[in-house]
């Protein structure tokens, strides 16, 4: 029996998924699965029965991802699965940047006893009216499943769009609306673009990518978005720019004390992926890839390992290695089923980084022997019989 735990509630719509080989388990200690949102990982002791985590969402900086994979257990998140929700939380962050909508809902409340107000209306609208998004220019940083879906909304909305992203993927491409512009530097939007919306995961690279420098290039009165990562945005260096007016509002899905207390950010209290939908299919995205990765052995949507598809076993037995990334793994796993008179009738390996992962289709049941064997080969971090 496989034992799975759940670290935040995950929809029912998922968990109902798991077949009758799987069973919950309140404790994390017991469970070979793990299913994830929210819940900060990285101080937790991993135990040495876990074998795969399941993000039930795209961003994974709660999970020790190295530490994940040195122990052989591979992650999984859910790219697209919530991208719908985003996009349309993305679109209403940019109409309440366009017009001052909180701004009169605020002064409707405040004036809601004067028996007056109809009146007032015609007299204090002025104040709320703003702009229309309508022929705008939109810059899109990174073209991911949610990249692209609120590059097309934007474009369908009659705003001029343009797009960048070094890495896009074939997919993401060919879903592409021919209509956005797609430049070569995140410069290029810098310089353009009236809104601007980051959709890129945090690393290195991206860590503060809005900061003085690159509000420094925009244009006087942007509107910037972050409905990605906290951390994306600088926050001294926003502050200064919406105190100038060089930033018009700052909209973000990510509020701590500094923004919640800034003038012209509208902070949103993390409700981008919120709905019931998004939830929804995570959840069946998340249960889906681990079922399959349990009796399949197929990775699909890892952050640490490699993708690899190898079908349903027709063959004796099946059986799976996660090991380093380095020579003569092959010719030693060969030389242990070699030893053992069982022969390979299918196999695959793949790499990521410092990272591989393999598997064998054998003419024998896999045997817990054959898997001790594997095991005593340094560079493997982890042998799973499959079948």
């Amino acid at each position: 029996m496989v034992k799975y735990n759940c670290l935040n509630k995950i929809a029912a719509v998922g968990t109902n998924l798991f077949t009758e080989d799987f069973e919950k388990t309140e404790d994390f200690n017991e469970a070979d699965v793990v299913l994830v949102r929210s819940a900060a990982m990285h101080d937790m002791d991993l135990p040495e029965n876990l074998k795969a985590v399941a993000r039930a969402g795209a961003g994974v900086n709660n999970i020790p991802l190295d530490k994940c994979a040195e122990k052989g257990i591979v992650v999984f998140n859910t790219p697209g699965a919530n991208a719908n929700g985003v996009k349309e939380a993305v679109l209403a962050g940019m109409l309440l940047a366009a017009r001052d909508i909180k701004g009169g809902i605020d002064w409707v409340q405040s004036a809601k006893e004067n028996e007056d107000i109809a009146k007032l209306v015609e007299k204090e609208k002025s104040k709320f009216a703003g702009s229309e998004i309508q022929g705008k220019k939109l810059g899109v940083i990174g073209l991911g499943a949610i990249g692209v879906l609120v590059a097309n909304a934007a474009n369908r909305l009659g705003m001029k769009v343009y797009g960048c992203d070094p890495f896009i993927s074939v997919e993401h491409a060919w879903n592409l609306s021919r209509d956005v512009i797609h430049v070569k530097s995140n410069e290029e939007i810098f310089k353009k673009c009236d809104y601007i919306t980051v959709h890129v995961p945090l690393n290195d690279q991206t860590k503060q990518m809005i900061n003085k420098e690159t509000i420094g290039m925009m244009k006087n009165g942007v509107v910037v978005l972050n409905f990605a990562r906290d951390l994306l945005v600088n926050d001294d260096d926003m502050e200064e720019a919406l105190k100038s007016g060089k930033v018009a509002k700052y909209v973000t899905d990510f509020p701590n004390y500094r923004t919640a207390n800034m003038d012209g950010v509208i902070a949103i209290p993390h409700l981008g992926a919120s709905t019931a939908e998004s939830e929804d299919n995570c959840a069946v995205m998340a249960v889906n890839q681990l079922v399959d990765f349990i009796e399949n052995g197929n990775i699909k949507n890892s952050v640490n390992y490699p993708a690899c598809e190898v079908g349903v076993c027709n063959a004796e037995g099946r059986i799976s290695i996660c090991h380093k990334n380095i020579p003569n793994m092959i010719t030693q796993f060969s030389a242990v089923f070699s030893a053992e008179g069982i022969n390979i009738s299918d196999m695959i390996n793949k790499s990521r980084g410092d990272y591989a992962y393999s598997v064998f289709d054998i003419e024998a049941k896999s045997s817990d022997r054959l898997a001790s064997d594997l095991e005593k080969i340094d560079g493997v971090l982890k042998v799973r019989i499959i079948k």
